[in-house]
């Protein structure tokens, strides 16, 4: 789909950062199939719902219907996509997935640290600054890419997971 090309090639890049840091402590990450606690119903920004819309387009049409049903069927809270602790649409999951459990540097209330899921990094002291993930320049990356998008694609600046995989369609 035209317009998604600065999406995806920061996909790429945090792929290949997400990938480094899973390489580089192996040992210590324990995010696998079935580890689900994190698979939230999120907003995510419009680039990335056209990503999934795509995605999902990109199958065979029964396939794609059983995960729009399967979605529909989803317990309130949990991410829609999520079925039987595994994403249905994985390949094109949003950034936030991307990253989830994996050393993170946020701020609060003007204060940064470094945040992840308490199943990881187990044992550790500390975690080298190359292995995290800056979350506030990788939310502004994003929300730039967006905007960009926004420009020939309106609409919505953010939908649901939900909304994104409606059979109806929102954009």
């Amino acid at each position: 789909m035209p317009g998604l090309e600065n999406y995806l090639a920061l996909v790429g890049r945090v792929d290949e950062l997400c990938a480094r840091s899973v390489a580089g402590f192996a040992e210590h990450i324990v995010c696998k199939a079935g580890c689900d606690a994190c698979c939230r119903h999120l907003s995510i920004f419009a680039v990335e719902a056209a990503a999934l819309r795509e995605a999902l387009a990109a199958l065979p049409a029964a396939e794609a219907d059983a995960i729009r049903e399967k979605a529909l069927a989803a317990p309130e809270g949990r991410c829609p996509l999520l079925h039987d602790g595994l994403c249905l649409l994985y390949q094109a999951r949003p950034i936030i997935c991307r990253t989830h459990g994996l050393p993170l540097l946020i701020s609060r209330e003007g204060e940064k640290s470094v945040d992840f899921c308490p199943d990881n990094f187990r044992g550790l002291t500390s975690i080298p600054g190359s292995a995290v993930i800056d979350l506030e320049r990788l939310n502004e990356m994003l929300a730039a890419i967006n905007a960009l998008y926004l420009q020939s694609h309106p609409g919505p600046e953010r939908l649901t997971v939900a909304e994104t995989i409606n059979p109806k369609g929102l954009i």
